[in-house]
């Protein structure tokens, strides 16, 4: 088959960049397939982070492509179409995540030669920041796409509200294999300067209102001093507030803020140093550090959010919080840390789970799909 992929690619960074740089070489072991990237993807007032591009130190997954897509240049809109013509794929995949790029989207598939089929490999069908237009948009893109790929029942079931007849296939998030451990505990601990003898939390990712940072700072409280919590990532908001609720923490010398984009050469220490990773989140559909935990074995307490819950349960890789609140969050971490079988038995779980979530595995159910659909 010929495949088009229309998405961030390198020198892109973030998630989705990521996950297209890794599903590309999957697909082009047994397909020609070619990537069309971004002049400009978000300008830069609108971007919240310091940096949309690759840094020196960052592990990125370089893959060629033809930057030639500008979300705010419409005449892109009709080259970027011509482009992928002219390659002439049997299939375009584009992969969605926010409903800001839905009206871009759908400009350029109705361009398309009619012979071309497009796949929407849909993250969030629906924001987890909800807006009044986002509805309205997310179907002017749909609508114009002959299949979904879909990474969680959640937003599977969104799909089907916003598009009923949808032809949809749902697969989980493969793990991110580029990441590895390369130290003990004690070692990445001593390296980024925190005790090497306490138990250690890890909050990893985009900060967000939704990922419920504010509530994991909260649940230190109720904790002891043998607890200590690192918390690694960009923030896509003020981080005043998560500020002033570690300062106001009993544990606040426990806690240490790398507020920052995190390399990939960084990512094995910092999992290095956790014992458990905790996702106190508001809302959730599937998630990427999940899938990064699940690589590096590294168990995960959870609030019940979207298919977080479930996903945790089924493949018995973690604790999952019903109540999210902060004292019920510190009740499930004192439970992990006071039952070591506990811990074991996620531990070998997590290496059952990252045979299953392979990305060969997931390219060949894609390339079913797009058989399917031919």
């Amino acid at each position: 088959m010929k495949i088009a992929i229309l998405s961030p690619f390198y020198p892109f960074r973030g998630g989705m960049s990521q996950f297209s740089g890794r599903l590309y070489p999957e697909l082009s072991q047994k397909n020609e397939v070619k990537a069309f990237s971004y002049k400009t993807l978000y300008p830069g007032w609108l971007f919240p982070g310091k940096t949309q591009f690759v840094q020196d130190g960052d592990a990125a997954l370089p893959v060629p492509n033809e930057r030639v897509l500008s979300t705010i240049n419409p005449f892109t809109y009709s080259t970027t179409a011509k482009r992928i013509n002219r390659f002439s794929p049997d299939v375009l995949i584009i992969p969605y995540w926010m409903s800001l790029l839905a009206p871009v989207y759908g400009i350029v598939c109705r361009l398309l030669h009619k012979k071309i089929k497009v796949v929407g490999l849909i993250h969030n069908a629906i924001p987890h920041e909800k807006r009044f237009f986002d509805a309205a948009f997310a179907r002017f893109f749909f609508n114009r796409c002959d299949g979904f790929i879909v990474l969680s029942e959640p937003v599977k079931q969104d799909m089907l509200k916003l598009i009923p007849q949808a032809k949809i296939m749902l697969s989980p998030h493969p793990i991110y294999d580029q990441y590895k451990i390369t130290m003990s505990p004690e070692e990445a601990r001593k390296s980024l300067g925190i005790d090497p003898k306490k138990k250690t939390l890890l909050f990893f990712g985009l900060i967000r209102e939704y990922k419920g940072l504010d509530i994991l700072i909260r649940a230190m409280s109720y904790l002891d001093d043998s607890y200590q919590l690192i918390i690694a990532g960009e923030s896509y908001e003020d981080f005043d507030k998560y500020d002033n609720l570690i300062t106001a923490s009993p544990l606040k010398d426990n806690i240490k803020a790398l507020q920052q984009y995190i390399p990939d050469e960084m990512v094995g220490t910092l999992f290095s140093a956790a014992d458990v990773l905790i996702l106190p989140y508001r809302s959730a559909t599937q998630s990427g550090v999940l899938a990064v935990a699940t690589q590096l074995e590294t168990p995960v307490i959870s609030t019940n959010a979207g298919a977080l819950g479930q996903s945790i349960l089924s493949s018995g890789i973690g604790l999952v919080v019903d109540d999210i609140s902060p004292d019920s969050i510190a009740g499930a971490i004192n439970k992990y840390f006071t039952n070591p079988d506990l811990q074991k038995e996620y531990i070998l779980n997590l290496k059952e789970e990252k045979k299953r979530l392979s990305w060969p595995a997931f390219a060949d159910a894609v390339e079913r799909f797009i058989t399917e659909i031919l």
